[in-house]
């Protein structure tokens, strides 16, 4: 089944064009992730999910219902968690989260309630008023609030943005568990960390458009192998292996810093072929490291690649 169905949207502000024809569908009991650069879309995109704007052109749908046309049962089986810090101070948690149940018509839903705030470690603070929590409580209470109607959809805007390590811990596991009960999550994150452990599948936008849109493994098969990084406690490269040098695109030096170099490498069993090599021309390792390939690398590789006007996807 498919829990978002997003056809053809595209919306402008004072003819500037945030979203450019976005076409995806995440199904039922997926954990995917929505990545790009500021700026890309992200939000616009969430945004009309979420039926907070409607879209010039194309449609949505949430369980099958228009967010436009059919909004009260699209937001029913929605839970959204918002970037920004949105809040009642006049309510303690408890009474905010009963409040947001009563938008949905649900009544004597303590116990969910509960559950909800034991999982977020929220308890303690559930006859706090909303104005005396630090923000990463702020947050938790956030991630109640969209949970509190138990949708099958939830969509997380950067929920650990500025946030400690605890929450993180304690949201993840709490999300997982859902996710493994069969809620769909998606996910719009700057830690790519966050993303690479938590989705199953990923598009990535730019300047309102979708560039890329695969499984995590598709995508990191992208990067043709990986980098080996040595250290040379005496010699240099050796002139046949210079081809292999990662470019830094910071510093404009062909990837050596000193001794050090970075080769990119398409198999493992090149590796002994590199060392030969070095030792060879006389050169003499100090350390040795192999690195693999991860969605930062994707991520730079995949914007590189639209910014200069080449198919992404």
């Amino acid at each position: 089944m498919t829990a978002i169905q997003i056809n053809s949207v595209e919306k402008s502000y004072k003819g500037f064009k945030a979203l450019k024809g976005v076409s995806l569908n995440i199904e039922q009991g997926e954990f995917f992730g929505l990545l790009g650069p500021n700026g890309a879309g992200k939000t616009t995109l969430i945004s009309t999910i979420a039926g907070l704007i409607r879209p010039d052109v194309g449609s949505v749908k949430i369980h099958g219902h228009d967010v436009v046309t059919d909004f009260r049962n699209a937001r029913k089986n929605l839970g959204v968690v918002p970037q920004e810090l949105v809040f009642d101070p006049f309510f303690t948690v408890r009474e905010t989260l009963r409040l947001q149940s009563g938008y949905y018509g649900i009544k004597n839903n303590d116990g969910w309630i509960d559950e909800i705030m034991h999982n977020l470690d929220l308890t303690n603070k559930a006859d706090v008023n909303m104005r005396a929590l630090s923000g990463g409580m702020k947050r938790r209470v956030l991630v109640a609030q969209a949970l509190v109607h138990k949708p099958p959809v939830i969509v997380l805007d950067e929920p650990t943005a500025g946030v400690d390590v605890e929450l993180r811990q304690t949201l993840w596991k709490f999300i997982s568990r859902l996710n493994r009960e069969g809620h769909t999550v998606v996910l719009t994150t700057h830690y790519l960390e966050e993303a690479e452990a938590m989705c199953q599948r990923v598009a990535m936008l730019k300047l309102g458009e979708v560039v890329a849109l695969d499984s995590m493994q598709g995508l990191l098969r992208r990067v043709s192998g990986s980098q080996l990084i040595v250290h040379l406690k005496e010699g240099t490269l050796p002139e046949g292996l210079r081809p292999l040098v990662s470019h830094d695109e910071q510093d404009g030096q062909a990837g050596a810093k000193g001794n050090r170099y970075s080769l990119r490498i398409n198999a493992p069993g090149e590796v002994e072929a590199i060392l030969a090599r070095l030792r060879e021309s006389g050169a003499v390792v100090d350390e040795m490291q192999l690195q693999q390939a991860d969605l930062e690398d994707i991520f730079l590789q995949i914007m590189g690649d639209a910014k200069a006007g080449k198919g992404a996807l």
